[in-house]
């Protein structure tokens, strides 16, 4: 069970109190999101667009660098972690991504700045308990490489020294980088994240719109071939549920048949996130998470990504 940015449920995503609360309420594992600051810094945010989860905004000091940008084919107006040295990111405070949703994290934000700071790569690596596990999912790879911040080298050298094939699972939307990883020889599992729709950014990048949707991937003939260069799959939990039976897909069957292993994202308690069926009351409270997580578990996949990871122990047992 990975908590999904540490336990984004609770405290605001990426900082280290969501980290270190994800490890006591029983997660194995943790999944940072890694972009890059301007001097080559491995940074620890969803995206690079960083206005929804800092106070860069109250920054008067840097009103200037807001601009617009087309990342991965979509348009972003903003602050980008590209545009700023890591001197400068770390004057940042975190702030909780969702506060309609999630107030008491929102208020943890506000009140306990030195809890909430925005983290490196190499912060985790210290806070890392031995025995637990790292799903670093890189971000953005063929956008950061036409930059000149080439993520497979950043991440293969700042690893190098902690990584070991126990305790590292690499995972990103792009197929090439990962095998850049690889080649490097970083240890570790690789998990290629897929979409249910459009196509990954390098296959765009390279052949436009003769790029290489992702369905393609998720046919039995796609998944074995997958299953020669990765180890596995992670997926939105939309593409495990049926909505219509409230029962499961045969993905993780199929996947498993290839001889991938299968993640899926994200398990969430709140009525705003869980399907259909399964809410009870307004957005911001929790639903029939219960029935949904178990629903999920019961297809018998690998590994869940968690916002709430203390809910799945629960169920675990």
């Amino acid at each position: 069970m990975i908590g999904h940015r540490g336990a984004s449920g609770y405290r605001p995503e990426h900082t280290a109190a969501a980290y270190e609360l994800a490890f006591e309420l029983g997660a194995d594992a943790v999944e940072p999101d890694i972009v890059a600051s301007s001097d080559g810094v491995l940074v620890l945010r969803h995206e690079n667009e960083i206005s929804g989860t800092t106070d860069v905004a109250d920054h008067p000091e840097f009103a200037s660098r807001r601009t617009t940008k087309v990342i991965d084919g979509a348009k972003h107006t903003g602050w980008f972690t590209e545009d700023f040295t890591w001197a400068e990111l770390s004057t940042l405070s975190a702030r909780e991504r969702l506060p309609e949703i999630r107030g008491d994290s929102a208020q943890f934000a506000l009140a306990e700045e030195s809890s909430s700071g925005i983290l490196r790569l190499r912060d985790l690596i210290d806070l890392m308990p031995a025995g637990k596990i790292m799903v670093a999912e890189i971000k953005h790879a063929s956008y950061f490489a036409s930059i000149g911040l080439p993520l497979d080298e950043l991440f293969a050298n700042e690893i190098a020294d902690w990584a070991t094939s126990d305790n590292l699972i690499v995972e990103c939307f792009e197929q090439t980088v990962l095998g850049q990883i690889r080649g490097r020889g970083v240890p570790g599992r690789l998990v290629f994240l897929l979409e249910s729709s459009g196509a990954p950014a390098d296959q765009v990048a390279q052949f436009g719109r003769a790029a290489r949707p992702y369905a393609a991937y998720l046919t039995d003939d796609g998944l074995a071939e997958l299953a020669t260069s990765v180890d596995g799959i992670s997926v939105d939990k939309r593409m495990l549920l049926d909505e219509k039976s409230g029962g499961t897909t045969d993905l993780v069957a199929r996947a498993h048949a290839a001889g991938l292993e299968v993640f899926t994202w994200t398990l969430r308690a709140e009525n705003r996130f869980l399907s259909q069926r399964m809410r009870a009351g307004a957005s911001h409270e929790f639903g029939d998470w219960q029935r949904e997580f178990g629903v999920i578990l019961g297809t018998g996949l690998d590994g869940v990504f968690a916002d709430q990871p203390d809910l799945v122990r629960a169920l675990l047992g």
